[in-house]
C-alpha cells in the first residue's frame, strides 16, 4: 500500500492539525501556514509573533495530550463556493482574529485551481471546566475520526522555511514531528534517531580523523587526512583490480573543458545550473569544471577508428568532478560539490548489450557483497512519457529499457520500476541499499544509451565493412567514494572491517623498553601490507587500550617483558576483547584467514 494511502498517514496528517490547534491556543495571533504528513512525520509552518524556540516544543506537547484527551471529532466541512470558502478562513480558521491571521490561508486558496471542491475539517469538543476547544483548517484530508487516536507522537525540533520555499517572501518557523500507533513504534524510531547522531559519519569522520572542511577552503569540499586517504585507496585499489580482471582500460581526463563538449553531449540542457561559473580564455573560449566524465571517455573511444572485432571497449576512471549545490543541501561527505566518481562507459556492439549489462550487474553485487552492503533492492528507472526532459528516439529508449528488464530476468533478480527516474539519456537500474539502521540509500548504478553515441556519431566498422553505431553503458559501483565512504561509515559506526580499516592493527608496548620490539613487530607487518601504527605515548597501558578501542582498531598487540622473551603478543579484539597471548605466526595466521 502506498504510503498515502495508509492509515500511518492519516494519523501523522491529523497529529499536524493537533499541533497546529495547540499552537493557535497557546500563542494568539500565530499565523498557520501549511502543514503536511513527510516521509517519516508531519510538519507545520507557522508565522509567529515572537520567535519560537526549541525549548517550548514540551509546552505544545503537553497542549495536545489534553486536546487529545478531549477525543474531539474531526468532521469533514465542503465550502459550497470560494465565497464561503473565502468567509470560512476569515471568521472561522482565525478564531476571529481577523483577515491579518489568514494571509496564507488565503493564498493557498486562491492556489486551488476553479471548480476544485474546497474542504476544510473541524475539531471541536468541550472540556470539563466547560471551555470549547475548536479548530478548523482548510485541507483536503486525510484525517483519523478524533484527535484521541493520536496518542504516540512526538515533537522533533523546529527549524526555518521560507514560505512557499521562496528566499523573496517570509521566513517561517517550522516546527516537525512524528506520530506513530504505538508507544513501541514512537521508542523505535526515537532509538534509530539516537543511534543515528551516534553513528553520523560527520562527528565520526572528526574523531577518527578520516576528513575534515575547512570554511577558508570552501564548503562541500572535503580534505582527507591521512586514514581517509588510505580508506579511498583501499577501496579504489580493490575495484581497480576486480576491473582489471574484467577486460577494462584505465583512462585519465583533464578537470575543466570546454562548454562545447557539454553543448555536444546535450548536459548543458539539463546541468546548466550545476556548473559553476563559466570561465573564459585569452581567446574568448569559455571553459566549466567538469561536472561529469562521460564526453570525456566519448572523445576517447572517437579518437580512433574502431573495429567490430575492437568491442566492447570499457573505459574506466576514478574522476574527479564538480557540481554546484545549494548551501542548504550540502549534508557532510552524502552531499558535496567535488567529489570522485568510481566511472566507467563501455561502448558494446548491439549482440553484446545484454552480457555487457549482466557483467556489470554482477561486477556491482560483488562490489556490495565485499563491503557488507547485501540487503538492497533493484530499481529500474524509466521514463516518463509525460515529461520533455529526455533527448532520442522512442525506439531507443524501448530497446534500451527491455535490455534492462531482461538483464535482471537472467539473473533472476525482483525489480521495481519507477517512471521518470531514467537519466536524460537513457533508462537506468539502481541498487537500492538498506544500512544497519534499516535506511535506503541509492547507491550503485547503470544506465543504457543509445542517445549519446548518436550525438556524437560514434561508429564501428562492422563485419559487413559498413559503419554501425555502438551502444553506451554508464557505470559507477560506488557512485561516489565521498557518499559511499559516509555510508559506511555509518553503517559500521566506523568500525570498519578489517581489510577496510585504515588502521587494522595498533602495536602497544607496556614500557618504553618494549618500543623497540613492538617497531620490529611492526616492520614485520607492514612487510605483509598490513596497516600497523605503534603506540609509544607515555600513557598507562590502560589509557593506549581505551584509546585505540576508542579509534576503533580492530586488533591490538601488547607487548611486555613476557611477551618480548618468549615471541608472543597479547591480542585484543575490537568486539570480542582479551584472546589472550599467541605467537606472532598464530596471529598471522588468523588475520590472514579473516582477510
Amino acid at each position: 500500500m502506498d504510503y498515502e494511502q495508509s492509515d500511518l498517514y492519516k494519523l501523522r496528517h491529523s497529529a499536524a492539525h493537533l499541533m497546529a490547534q495547540a499552537v493557535t491556543e497557546l500563542y494568539p495571533g500565530a499565523k498557520l501556514s501549511i502543514g503536511p504528513p513527510i516521509e517519516n512525520g508531519f510538519y507545520y509552518d507557522i508565522e509567529f509573533a515572537e520567535p519560537f524556540r526549541e525549548e517550548e516544543l514540551p509546552k505544545v506537547e503537553q497542549k495536545m495530550r489534553e486536546l487529545s484527551n478531549l477525543k474531539q471529532p474531526i468532521t469533514k466541512r465542503i465550502a459550497s463556493d470560494r465565497n464561503e470558502a473565502k468567509q470560512i478562513i476569515l471568521q472561522e480558521t482565525t478564531n476571529g482574529q481577523g483577515p491579518e491571521n489568514a494571509f496564507y490561508k488565503l493564498e493557498l486558496l486562491e492556489a486551488i485551481p476553479a471548480g476544485d471542491e474546497v474542504t476544510f475539517f473541524e475539531q471541536r469538543a468541550t472540556d470539563k471546566q466547560g471551555k470549547e476547544h475548536v479548530f478548523i483548517d482548510l485541507c483536503r484530508g486525510p484525517h483519523v475520526e478524533n484527535t484521541g487516536q493520536i496518542k504516540h507522537f512526538k515533537l522533533m525540533n523546529v527549524a526555518g522555511a521560507y514560505w512557499r520555499g521562496d528566499v523573496k517572501n517570509k521566513m517561517l518557523t517550522r516546527i516537525y514531528g512524528t506520530a506513530f500507533g504505538s508507544q513501541e513504534e514512537l521508542d523505535q524510531y526515537l532509538h534509530r534517531l539516537e543511534e543515528a547522531k551516534r553513528r553520523d559519519h560527520r562527528v565520526l569522520g572528526r574523531e577518527l580523523g578520516l576528513f575534515m572542511f575547512s570554511p577558508i577552503v570552501g564548503s562541500g569540499l572535503p580534505l582527507w587526512l591521512p586514514k581517509g586517504a588510505t580508506l579511498r585507496e583501499t577501496m579504489g585499489d580493490f575495484l581497480k583490480e576486480e576491473q582489471l580482471k574484467r577486460g577494462y582500460d584505465p583512462v585519465v581526463t583533464p578537470n575543466i573543458a570546454s562548454i562545447k563538449l557539454y553543448e555536444k553531449s546535450g548536459h548543458i540542457l539539463t546541468f546548466r545550473e550545476k556548473l559553476f561559473p563559466f570561465m573564459e580564455d585569452e581567446e574568448k573560449e569559455t571553459f566549466v569544471l567538469k561536472p561529469m566524465n562521460c564526453p570525456f571517455h566519448i572523445e576517447i573511444y572517437r579518437s580512433q577508428l574502431r573495429s567490430y572485432r575492437d568491442l566492447p571497449v570499457r573505459l574506466a576512471e576514478f574522476g574527479t568532478v564538480y557540481r554546484y549545490e545549494q548551501s542548504g543541501e550540502l549534508a557532510g561527505l552524502l552531499r558535496v560539490r567535488g567529489f570522485t566518481q568510481d566511472d566507467a562507459h563501455l561502448f558494446v556492439r548491439p549482440d553484446q548489450l545484454l552480457d555487457e549489462f549482466i557483467g556489470v550487474v554482477e561486477l556491482m553485487m560483488l562490489v556490495l557483497k565485499k563491503l557488507g552492503l547485501q540487503d538492497y533492492t533493484v530499481r529500474v528507472g524509466t521514463r516518463d512519457p509525460a515529461s520533455t526532459k529526455y533527448i532520442g528516439h522512442e525506439e531507443n529508449w524501448k530497446q534500451a529499457e527491455d535490455a534492462i528488464v531482461a538483464a535482471c530476468q537472467r539473473l533472476e533478480m525482483s525489480y521495481m520500476v519507477s517512471p521518470g527516474d531514467a537519466a536524460f539519456y537513457g533508462p537506468k537500474l539502481d541498487l537500492i541499499v538498506k544500512d544497519a539502521l534499516g535506511r535506503d540509500w541509492q547507491m550503485g548504478t547503470v544506465q543504457v544509451d543509445y542517445n549519446l553515441p548518436e550525438r556524437f556519431e560514434l561508429e564501428y566498422i562492422g563485419e559487413d565493412s559498413k559503419p554501425h553505431r555502438p551502444i553506451m553503458i554508464h557505470r559507477a559501483p560506488f557512485g561516489s567514494l565521498e557518499r559511499m565512504i559516509g555510508l559506511l561509515t555509518e553503517h559500521y559506526a566506523g568500525a570498519f572491517p578489517l581489510w577496510l580499516s585504515p588502521v587494522q592493527i595498533a602495536v602497544l608496548p607496556i614500557a618504553d623498553r618494549h618500543n623497540e620490539a613492538a617497531a620490529a613487530l611492526a616492520e614485520r607487518l607492514r612487510a605483509l601490507k598490513l596497516r600497523v601504527i605503534v603506540d609509544e605515548s607515555r600513557e598507562t597501558l590502560g589509557k593506549k587500550i581505551r584509546e585505540n578501542q576508542r579509534q576503533k582498531s580492530p586488533y591490538m598487540l601488547i607487548l611486555g617483558d613476557r611477551d618480548v622473551e618468549a615471541g608472543t603478543v597479547g591480542v585484543r579484539h575490537r568486539e570480542e576483547g582479551d584472546l589472550g597471548a599467541m605467537s606472532v605466526d598464530t596471529f598471522l595466521a588468523k588475520v590472514q584467514a579473516e582477510l
